[in-house]
């Protein structure tokens, strides 16, 4: 069983995908299905692609308004994307990334693993979020691959690695939780606008810059004593800041800064 790992079906078009990957779910002993603002519900069509064995799963999906919302209370999220080059760098078959998120997931991490909607995946924005990215290598004449095919592949690959691996003694047991999603966006978001008041990030489009910053955090596996140190880090900039009479960047000069710079963002 793949207990702690998550799939998250972002935006799906179709309720008969939900249903099929709701049974790839079962076939692989993931028993956590969530959707994000699905564009159409119809249970009846969910189940008759789910059967008998998805049933009860269809029944438990967490359906949510916001992906943010959805991820709060994850340690570690996987995304997928057909898309390479530019800054996603180091993206991983779903072979490579499995003895990742099953590791994550025997030292008692919950894991996410995103899969966008079917016509056009997961947007920009949602994929830096993510800690990791993995792709599906396919052939090039023909990459197009449905929802529930790529979680099943994904899965099986989870699933081949394995969760049953024994935590090593004075490993993770010995130190503080690890950080959930929502407290590693926490971290992000305090840095980012700290970085930008000591001019470190370029304010036309701080998002873009902070890019390097975000994926170097993302690769650690943060705990709760090193989100502490972070966030006090940050405060006592701050506060050495306001001596020094710098002025902090409120919401809506970042707002429009960042509205100024959006024609100018890497796709």
């Amino acid at each position: 069983m793949l207990d702690n790992l998550a799939v998250v079906l972002v935006k799906p078009r179709f309720p008969e995908n939900i249903g099929m990957a709701a049974r790839a779910c079962v076939n692989m002993g993931v028993s956590e299905l969530v959707v994000v603002q699905p564009e159409r519900w119809d249970e009846d069509r969910i189940l008759s692609l789910a059967t008998i064995k998805g049933a009860e799963l269809v029944r438990s999906i967490r359906v949510e308004d916001d992906l943010a919302t959805a991820l709060a209370g994850y340690h570690h999220v996987y995304g997928t994307t057909a898309r390479t080059g530019g800054w996603r760098s180091e993206i991983l078959s779903p072979e490579k990334a499995a003895p990742l998120i099953t590791g994550q997931i025997a030292e008692g991490a919950k894991v996410a693993v995103l899969f966008g909607p079917e016509d056009k995946g997961l947007t920009n924005e949602e994929t830096e979020i993510c800690n990791q990215l993995l792709t599906i290598p396919v052939n090039p004449q023909a990459s197009s691959l449905n929802l529930a095919q790529a979680v099943l592949i994904v899965l099986y690959e989870c699933f081949k690695s394995g969760v049953r691996t024994p935590l090593v003694p004075g490993t993770s047991g010995a130190q503080s939780p690890l950080c959930t999603h929502e407290e590693q966006e926490t971290v992000i978001r305090t840095l980012r606008d700290t970085l930008m008041r000591i001019d470190f990030l370029r304010k036309d489009n701080p998002d873009y810059f902070m890019l390097p910053v975000r994926r170097f955090l993302q690769k650690m596996a943060l705990r709760r004593h090193e989100f502490s140190l972070l966030m006090g880090v940050c405060r006592q900039v701050r506060w050495l800041a306001d001596k020094a009479g710098i002025p902090e960047i409120t919401e809506s000069q970042d707002s429009r800064q960042a509205d100024e710079s959006a024609s100018n963002r890497d796709k």
